[in-house]
């Protein structure tokens, strides 16, 4: 990295998190704590001055350094920047038609493009990908409500991962190869993890903290004149993968089709790589039943059936704690008390909260089984 890049992201871990953290504890303390204006003005203007120079530098420079670690970087930290800027109403695309941090925007263009994701930053530069200098990782403030949602997130992403990666590799061993059984106990393990980062998250995480002083680090923003939705923690393949490779969703589906466009800029490279992969794959549940049709109830056929059908168990018991809890119980609940103009811009995605709430929900359903309920309970009568 350049010394200019260098210098950012020490910014970046340092003052620019105190600064944050400063404007929160004024904004906590206000009747209304969803209305920032007049509130912070001087720490604002030095926030917006402090990064804007270090912007200028980078983009003087004319490049984002070598390779990708450079340009990822220099992307997450100018998103950063750019979210902060939206955050405290310093930039904001309803009332806008291009952004007004034109250097900002050409860097983040720049370094997006150079490896292909979109202009913003992304859930990875705060979860799998947000190195620790020093034990310092990057985070907006530092408040313990947020490395507490930044943490259990990261833990619960790679958990995921985990857990794709093992149903991966039953492809090329075929669903009735003994082999298999280990790599659905894997998969079932790190589901596991996922449930026990979603309990801890959810009994710790403060409602009001997180609605009003972590979550609208996350809303969408302009880069140049075009306004991209909030980084989600959703943003990573591992759990689409699942999806798919499960028999829940299916990429010929329009709605989840088009989720997984949605998504795909958002996700680093390797990840946009995976999910593509993972797409031109038969889904387990249809080998399983395509196996029991073709050869009959083994004993191997029949165990690892059961083994399968306890991820499917496992991987809806994620689904309903991300909703049932995280969705509704720190997003929909707490909107209830604001006032129209904030409620129109409270989702990190765009659409309003109605519209969001209903798709979410339908997500869900989808991955407890509902599209696909008729060839599970055939596949459950065929195990037991």
């Amino acid at each position: 990295m350049s010394e200019a890049s260098d210098a950012f992201d020490r910014w970046i871990r340092s003052g620019f998190v105190e600064m944050n953290t400063a404007l929160e504890g004024l904004y906590a303390g206000r009747d209304d704590p969803a209305d920032v204006s007049g509130t912070g003005a001087a720490i604002k203007a030095a926030l917006r001055d402090e990064g804007q120079a270090h912007v200028a530098a980078l983009w003087a420079e004319g490049n984002t350094g070598d390779g990708f670690e450079s340009a990822f970087d220099v992307l997450g930290n100018v998103g950063l920047y750019l979210a902060a800027m939206r955050r405290h109403e310093l930039t904001n695309p309803a009332r806008e038609d291009r952004s007004p941090f034109l250097e900002a925007s050409s860097l983040a263009l720049q370094a997006g493009a150079s490896i292909g994701m979109a202009p913003r930053f992304a859930s990875a530069h705060l979860a799998t990908h947000n190195r620790a200098i020093g034990g310092v990782r990057k985070s907006f403030t530092s408040l313990p409500d947020e490395f507490l949602f930044i943490d259990e997130n990261t833990r619960a992403m790679l958990a995921f991962q985990r857990a794709a990666q093992a149903l991966v590799a039953v492809l090329p061993l075929g669903v009735g190869n003994p082999v298999a059984d280990g790599q659905f106990r894997a998969a079932a393990a790190g589901l596991d993890d996922v449930i026990a980062c979603n309990d801890r998250l959810f009994a710790r995480l403060d409602t009001a903290c997180f609605f009003y002083n972590v979550r609208p680090y996350y809303k969408p923003y302009r880069v140049g004149r075009q306004e991209y939705r909030g980084a989600n923690a959703g943003d990573f393949s591992g759990i689409n993968e699942l999806d798919l490779l499960l028999g829940l969703c299916r990429a010929n589906d329009p709605a989840y089709a088009q989720l997984l466009v949605d998504k795909m800029l958002f996700m680093l490279p390797q990840d946009q790589a995976r999910l593509r992969e993972a797409m031109r794959h038969r889904s387990l549940l249809d080998a399983f039943l395509g196996e029991f049709d073709s050869h009959g109830a083994t004993p191997v056929l029949v165990e690892n059936a059961r083994a399968f059908l306890a991820v499917i168990d496992r991987f809806g018991a994620t689904a309903t704690q991300h909703h049932d809890q995280l969705v509704e119980r720190f997003i929909a609940e707490p909107s209830a008390g604001l006032a129209a103009p904030q409620l129109v811009q409270v989702t990190a995605s765009g659409p309003p909260l109605p519209v969001l709430m209903a798709a979410l929900a339908a997500l869900r359903d989808q991955r407890l089984g509902a599209a696909r309920a008729d060839e599970l309970a055939r596949l459950r009568g065929l195990a037991a």
